[in-house]
């Protein structure tokens, strides 16, 4: 049997999915934009751009484990045991954030499905 032929994202749909994961840097301004700005992109471009599609699903799926883990950050701050494990990861995790957005726009821009390391995929 005979696998259908994959065709190469165009070049508009290129864009879409790399505003997908770049539309979360609106987060830093008005804090709902990192999961808003993916959500976004992906209600509005899903039907008919498979790769965009894939990639704002992507985007939102690690914007919302990111958000699940600041919060579990903050909670660890609380207790003194976790001040040990909280401060780093409050303070790691938006080096970590935006160097895997930028990674992700990149490739993303070529064409290639990015894979966020660590996400739950919540959205499939």
């Amino acid at each position: 049997m005979e696998l259908p032929a994959v065709t190469a994202p165009d070049k508009d749909q290129r864009l879409w999915a790399t505003l997908a994961h770049l539309s979360a840097f609106t987060g830093y301004v008005t804090l709902i934009g990192f999961v808003l700005g993916p959500l976004l992109v992906w209600l509005l471009k899903r039907d008919g751009n498979p790769f965009v599609d894939d990639q704002a699903k992507e985007a939102l799926n690690y914007q919302i484990t990111l958000f699940i883990v600041a919060i579990i950050a903050v909670l660890f701050c609380i207790t003194i045991i976790g001040l040990v494990i909280g401060v780093p990861l409050l303070w790691a995790l938006p080096f970590y954030h935006v160097l895997c957005m930028i990674v992700a726009a990149v490739k993303s821009n070529e064409g290639v499905a990015f894979r966020y390391p660590l996400t739950i995929r919540f959205i499939k």
